[in-house]
């Protein structure tokens, strides 16, 4: 029987004794297993934060053109800031949206002899001089994001036969979270426009809200593809590249894309990317051996590139394919090698 949607989880169930809550992480596993994505409620986060998310994100793509450039990612070695219509690729192709990328604020980190290139992603973000309360709204919106992403992560590891605290070093001293917030036009007129391509994310969690009522993302299942609307009061929730890769495939980074709205509508959505340190080597999971008969290897990536042990080879992979602007303008010398 075809799976029609995602499954639903209720995070709170975590904190409802221990017979649920060890229901509850079979049920994680086990989606992660099978479909690699699911929606989250019961999540505990405030719907006025959610609401303030939501209101600051419409109001800073309301700003004139010229405010939202001042802050174009070209001017970051970061890959922070605005990314304007069309400035981003997705194997290759271009996904129809704007967005502002965030990630924690840091100081730079010099390159030179030794210090690996992706370390020029830490550094500072570039925020709109007419929302000043758009740092505090975000910066709360993803330390709350983090500690939930964190708690599924220990569930996870707990259900496949591991220690509780088996990821908890990659992400304790400098976790590599980002936010992106997106604008997504109406390009669909009725037929699909590419809002953003097929891909699987390159990190460990992704956990998305999209505004209510609004639909767009696909997720491919068994050849097909399921639509995965906004479900109030959720998350969608799935996981990246370096959970398989912690799993030997048990755990499925699944393909999925974005369909752009119709002509005259529009959406905002709110990925947010849980990410260990650049540094961070994702630790192999010792699961139990019921669950490592189940594992596939790794999955074929469209692109034919593999996932790398070291999470900020993948992270400035993905931004120097994503970003050929930012790296012609900010790290010219990487186009040499």
């Amino acid at each position: 029987m075809a799976l029609e949607t995602l499954p639903v989880l209720d995070f709170s169930r975590l904190h409802a004794g221990p017979e649920e809550a060890a229901r509850f992480r079979d049920e994680l596993r086990d989606a992660m297993h099978e479909v690699g994505f699911l929606y989250l409620s019961g999540h505990g986060i405030p719907q006025e934060l959610t609401d303030a998310m939501l209101d600051v994100s419409r109001r800073f793509f309301a700003l004139p053109e010229e405010q939202k450039l001042a802050l174009e990612n070209v001017n970051s070695p970061q890959f922070r800031g605005y990314t304007r219509m069309g400035g981003e690729l997705t194997a290759g192709a271009v996904d129809w949206r704007e967005q502002i990328d965030i990630g924690v604020e840091r100081d730079p980190v010099p390159p030179g002899p030794g210090v690996a290139d992706y370390w020029r992603l830490e550094g500072p973000n570039l925020w709109p001089e007419a929302l000043p309360e758009m740092q505090g709204i975000v910066a709360e919106w993803m330390d709350r994001l983090s500690a939930v992403s964190l708690e599924l992560l220990r569930a996870l590891a707990l259900s496949l036969g591991a220690p509780e605290d088996t990821f908890d070093a990659a992400f304790a001293a400098r976790a590599f979270p980002i936010q992106k917030i997106v604008r997504y036009p109406g390009e669909s007129d009725p037929d699909p426009k590419q809002g953003v391509g097929s891909h699987r994310d390159g990190g460990v969690l992704t956990l998305l809200l999209v505004e209510p009522g609004k639909g767009g993302l696909q997720v491919e299942h068994d050849g097909g593809w399921i639509d995965a609307p906004q479900v109030p009061g959720s998350f969608v929730v799935n996981i990246g590249e370096m959970l398989e890769l912690a799993t030997n495939g048990y755990l499925k980074a699944t393909l999925h894309r974005v369909i752009s709205p119709l002509r005259g509508t529009d959406r905002i959505s709110l990925p947010f990317f849980y990410n260990p340190a650049l540094d961070a080597r994702m630790p192999q999971l010792a699961v139990s051996p019921e669950f490592q008969a189940k594992a596939r290897g790794l999955s074929v990536d469209p692109t034919n590139s593999p996932i790398l042990e070291t999470y900020g080879d993948n992270a400035l992979r993905y931004r120097l394919r994503a970003h050929p602007n930012v790296v012609a303008a900010q790290h010219a010398d990487l186009l040499k090698d």
